[in-house]
């Protein structure tokens, strides 16, 4: 099943450092948050990529082009590394695609743009590229199977430290509530679709608030609910925190290297109206 990534933004919340790179290629540990995201639908049977390119496009490309497997694998040198004996690989079983689709497009036209190379897929995969979650794939992609929805997100808790504020009419605060626990889920960024989402997605628009609201309007878009991991890393905040787990050697988005169960999907929701950043 092919893996449409929107991988061209420009990380404006995180200019700190890298200025050159896309967001996707912000690092964790010593790969790119877009080669764990990767690894994660690789590690479900899902290794044909598409890659829609944008701001950065030759970084992603010079780092694929130039890619060492030895790494974040095992290996066997001799002969002062004339001879190199691979104990595991990462991306050789991987395709990927490599398409330019313009500097400032919009998500949806991105994936317009690179809809001749999903084939004859009825179903396929697609993610914002720089969000990480345990989540069960091919559970996932099952359960969309037995619906008539041209499209399916992930729903999950608002990350956000902010607290909303309840006041009456005289300024007083009559109450405070953390983004977090507020009752409603957003966006997750991951996406099961089918090729008739195209019929709800016209030239230069948005994929969720255009083609997704049109698509729910006609009762043919669905969402998931999931309270295990996920996270975004649109700022220098949240990169740092995926830092640190991944240095504790915690990394609960590595599911390829985990064996414990992870948490069961809920029953599906209405269709959420907020979504990250892409």
């Amino acid at each position: 099943m092919k893996v449409v990534l929107f991988c061209g933004g420009l990380g404006m919340r995180m200019r700190a450092d890298n200025q050159s790179l896309p967001k996707p290629m912000m690092p964790i540990g010593p790969r790119p948050v877009l080669w764990h995201v990767m690894r994660y639908y690789a590690h479900f049977g899902h290794t044909e990529f598409v890659l829609c390119l944008g701001h950065g496009a030759e970084a992603v490309k010079e780092y694929f082009l130039n890619y060492h497997e030895t790494g974040s694998n095992d290996f066997v040198m001799r002969r002062g590394g004339e001879d190199i004996r691979m104990l595991g690989t990462d991306i050789s079983e991987w395709t990927i695609t490599f398409v330019d689709t313009g500097l400032s497009t919009a998500i949806g036209e991105r994936l317009r743009r690179v809809r001749h190379h999903l084939g004859d897929d009825e179903i396929f995969l697609a993610n914002y590229g720089d969000v990480l979650t345990d989540a069960p794939m091919n559970q996932l992609i099952e359960e969309f199977r037995r619906t008539g929805a041209v499209g399916q997100m992930l729903a999950v808790k608002p990350q956000e430290s902010f607290h909303v504020i309840d006041m009456d009419e005289d300024g007083r605060v009559t109450g405070l509530t953390p983004v977090a626990e507020m009752p409603f889920p957003i966006n997750g960024g991951y996406f099961c679709l089918r090729q008739g989402i195209f019929d709800y997605l016209h030239e230069d628009e948005d994929l969720v608030m255009d083609a997704c609201v049109r698509a729910a309007a006609d009762g043919r878009m669905r969402a998931v609910r999931y309270d295990g991991f996920w996270a975004p890393m649109d700022t220098l905040k949240e990169r740092t925190a995926l830092q640190e787990q991944y240095r504790l050697g915690t990394s609960p988005w590595a599911v390829w290297r985990q064996s414990s169960p992870r948490p069961p999907v809920s029953s599906p929701l209405a269709v959420p109206t907020v979504e990250p950043t892409p």
